[in-house]
């Protein structure tokens, strides 16, 4: 896959490549899509998540957002 970038985007991608360590621009292009992948998969479980039953956000409520965010990184 080709893609044409205007002399500005180019210049962009360039500096972006060298300051943040990736070792081309296609690594660069690649993280930014999958970045746009996983905020579309964020958006879509947010936004069904809106229609779902509502629940208060009390103290009981953070203390197990806090452990399913724990345990989530302990995962990863």
């Amino acid at each position: 896959m080709n893609i044409s970038l205007t002399d500005d985007l180019r210049a962009f991608v360039e500096q972006q490549v060298a300051e943040r360590s990736f070792t081309s621009t296609s690594e660069y292009v690649r993280a930014l899509l999958r970045r746009e992948r996983d905020l579309t998969s964020l958006r879509e479980r947010v936004l069904s998540g809106a229609d779902g039953p509502r629940s208060p956000m009390d103290d009981t409520y953070f203390a197990a957002l806090r452990t399913s965010v724990w345990d989530a990184g302990a995962k990863s």
